[in-house]
């Protein structure tokens, strides 16, 4: 679908003043504008929408010639980029084959660590939240205990906290910040407070794939924590969301030296691509593609956010590349509707019902999600 097409779905005039906002923003970056509408409309999965950088594909293509090469050089400059950029040594980072990986590396390294020395462990999460922790910790058959969220989508710091010091034993803390599916952060005066409070034997995994993202000044990285040599916190980060590279698998995990080391204890070999290297690589080194990916998600943003107001559909403030909002029917039903419309909305997350995670596409694609949402209320389906 072209663009002329797009203005005749969504409406010129409103389409007019949200390309207009964003234009500007996208013209400061000296890139150019994304175009046009593909179907189906990809919402339900937490991807950029605006792909991957120019360079990055360039690199990809480059890198054609040496495919059958091992990366080492490659993964070693990247590592090298990554503690430049959060300044801290080269052995303060592990790679990983997205940072699923390095969760998974880092709760094993621990259990390992925790049965070896005959101590009980456990994982406590809260509910909803992204579960890979969770499904990794019971393939390895300890317990986890899940700590609804508060009525208003918050982490329950004092029930979280109450459930480690009940047990007697370890506890591994999985906290994603901005959490998923809520796109909601926990401001660092609280999260930090927690964390310097708390004993050596609670370790804290902070999942922060959305940080590039986050438009709360109350927000603050736990690499803060790690440059305070925090031996209890790993914080682990992706190139899926802000570079657009979910298909290339780069993710990675900071801690200090020792957690590195537990964690790559766990960590398979020969992890990392030689193709996502180079995107990766190239990625870092794209400031304007950054900017534009950036604009790209605020600009949509906004479009969604003014009609969800504009509807009476609550919503959370987003500090990700997808909004947690409310849904006046069976959420199942609707995703179903959607898709009969060629989008593909997110799926409920339980125990919170009547809610839909929403990914944010382009500011086009968001246009027509708005239409086909407006179309839908019309109908009193939502």
């Amino acid at each position: 679908m072209q663009r002329r097409q797009l203005f005749q779905l969504a409406g010129a005039a409103a389409l007019t003043t949200a390309f207009s906002t964003f234009s500007k923003k996208v013209e400061a970056t000296g890139l150019s504008m994304p175009q046009g509408v593909s179907l189906p409309i990809k919402l339900n999965f937490n991807e950029n929408s605006l792909g991957m950088s120019a360079k990055a594909k360039k690199a990809i293509s480059d890198s054609l010639d040496i495919g059958f090469r091992y990366p080492d050089d490659q993964r070693e400059e990247l590592i090298g980029l990554i503690a430049k950029k959060f300044n801290l040594a080269t052995n303060q980072i592990s790679m990983g084959n997205g940072s699923s990986e390095n969760i998974q590396a880092i709760v094993q390294a621990l259990i390992i660590r925790a049965q070896k020395n005959n101590t009980p462990i456990q994982l406590v999460v809260p509910d909803p939240t992204f579960n890979y922790a969770e499904l990794y910790a019971q393939a390895l058959g300890i317990s986890v205990v899940k700590v609804p969220l508060m009525a208003d989508f918050s982490f329950d710091i004092k029930q979280l906290q109450q459930a480690a010091e009940q047990f007697k034993g370890e506890t591994i803390f999985y906290l994603c910040n901005p959490n998923n599916p809520t796109a909601m952060i926990t401001p660092a005066t609280t999260l930090f407070d927690w964390i310097n409070t708390a004993p050596a034997h609670h370790f804290f995994i902070l999942d922060e794939a959305y940080a590039e993202l986050v438009q709360n000044p109350d927000f603050k990285s736990g690499i803060e924590l790690i440059k305070a040599n925090k031996n209890n916190v790993a914080v682990t980060r992706t190139f899926s969301k802000l570079y657009g590279l979910a298909g290339y698998r780069i993710g990675y995990l900071l801690g200090t030296e020792e957690v590195v080391a537990l964690a790559e204890s766990c960590m398979s070999y020969d992890n990392t691509n030689l193709a996502g290297a180079v995107a990766a690589i190239a990625s870092l080194q794209d400031p304007q593609f950054e900017q534009l990916s950036l604009a790209t998600i605020n600009a949509s943003r906004q479009i969604v956010q003014k009609a969800l107001t504009e509807l009476g559909l609550k919503y959370v403030d987003s500090n990700a590349n997808f909004i947690f909002h409310q849904i006046k029917g069976d959420v199942k039903t609707y995703q179903q509707r959607m898709k009969e419309h060629q989008i593909y909305v997110g799926r409920e997350f339980l125990p919170i019902q009547g809610w839909n995670r929403l990914t944010l596409g382009t500011p086009q694609e968001m246009e027509v999600f708005v239409k086909t949402l407006k179309m839908f209320r019309e109908k009193g389906w939502v």
